[in-house]
């Protein structure tokens, strides 16, 4: 599926640098119209794989970091099924400020493009829902994920079916494989949002150190 043709589903999608998304998130948060636009569209990103995750993280009471967390939409998933020690990072301060009092431990403002101020070894995994999509976050940041997990560490994740190959996702999965930077472990396309006809690639796979 091409950018255009996701664009007119998603109009964020047609957008081509971090500016233009930064001001159409502003936009976006204004009367938290982009969590109401999520449950209209069946959003079920969040959901799915917060599920996929609880089978692989039985200790509910591990770090996890939520990155690109939004509004705190996969905070809210994790919450039901008892994690409570979980830290969020996005780019947009507007969404951000929408997240619910007291859901996350720590929140900060971060371009997951560049290097995350957070220590070597520091979650025991990282949550990624969402922001593997047209102009926002590219495939290094998976580099950056594994850097802050702690070996045997789980990272989760979404990739947009329209970048997956497009911004080279595909051969940076098979590199950090190949590498064994990582150890894939589940790796499907799901419904991601139903309403637009729009899947995603879900993956879950275990840190290697």
């Amino acid at each position: 599926m091409s950018q255009k043709d996701v664009g007119n589903k998603v109009p964020i999608y047609k957008l081509k640098t971090t500016n233009e998304v930064m001001k159409y998130y502003d936009e976006w948060g204004a009367e938290n119209k982009y969590d109401k636009d999520m449950i209209a569209w069946n959003y079920t990103g969040p959901k799915e794989t917060a599920n996929v995750f609880k089978k692989y993280a039985q200790n509910k009471n591990i770090k996890i970091f939520d990155a690109g967390c939004g509004t705190g939409l996969v905070g809210i998933e994790l919450k039901k099924f008892g994690y409570n020690n979980f830290d969020g990072a996005d780019l947009s301060q507007k969404l951000l400020n929408l997240i619910p009092a007291g859901l996350y431990k720590k929140i900060m403002k971060a371009d997951l493009n560049k290097t995350i101020a957070v220590n070597n070894d520091t979650y025991d995994a990282v949550m990624c829902v969402g922001t593997f999509t047209f102009a926002h976050v590219k495939p290094n940041a998976l580099e950056e994920f594994i850097r802050i997990t702690k070996n045997g560490g789980l990272i989760c994740f979404t990739i947009n079916e329209g970048i997956y190959e497009e911004y080279g996702f595909d051969k940076k999965i098979k590199e950090l494989s190949d590498k064994k930077n990582w150890e894939m472990k589940e790796f499907f396309k799901s419904d991601y949002i139903a309403s637009k006809d729009v899947n995603a690639w879900l993956g879950i796979a275990q840190v290697i150190k």
